[in-house]
């Protein structure tokens, strides 16, 4: 369940993750840093298709609406650090929007960070387990024990118009500082 960042007790997340939690800087840039620039991003879908409930309700968007759907890990010192899933309601890919159809596996991050139009809003955080279908998503092939993933997401306004990204960090993100392998 998805709590507001202020209102979770920080002594209930794995203190390693904390700064990577609630950093509101661009997690791309982040990446390429703790990875020496050794950091690059694997598209494991995009397609349109009716989002989560949860994500349909932070986007504002109607039961029966749809979004681009895009889903990728990104990949530091050739491991996945990050699932990350973003929802884009089509209403946001109109005009200047339809530049998000064309990122590849380019990071969004970078796309959103470099954009000065772009507003984050408050950021939000939660726990993955394994009974939930977007756990399977996030951890699907990688071969990792099962165990909770910790992730937040944002809201983004690029133009004004909506889109949601969610971050979860995988069990073989490092902490803060540390060197690959430590």
């Amino acid at each position: 369940m998805w709590r507001a960042a202020g209102n979770v007790l920080r002594t209930r997340l794995p203190r390693r993750l904390l700064p990577w939690l609630y950093d509101r800087g661009s997690l791309t840039l982040r990446l390429q840093q703790a990875s020496d620039g050794d950091f690059r991003v694997r598209v494991l879908s995009q397609q349109w298709q009716r989002p989560l409930l949860n994500e349909r309700q932070a986007l504002g968007m109607g039961h029966h609406e749809y979004g681009m759907v895009r889903q990728v890990l990104l990949i530091g010192c050739g491991e996945p650090w990050v699932y990350a899933r973003s929802v884009i309601p089509a209403r946001t890919m109109r005009g200047a929007g339809r530049q998000l159809l064309m990122l590849g596996n380019r990071p969004l991050g970078a796309f959103l960070f470099a954009n000065n139009s772009v507003v984050r809003e408050p950021m939000e955080i939660a726990c993955i387990r394994p009974d939930e279908m977007i756990y399977d998503d996030a951890l699907a092939g990688l071969g990792l024990e099962q165990q909770n993933v910790w992730g937040r997401r944002s809201v983004f306004r690029f133009e004004q118009k909506p889109l949601l990204v969610n971050e979860f960090f995988l069990p073989s993100m490092p902490a803060p500082g540390a060197k690959h392998g430590s």
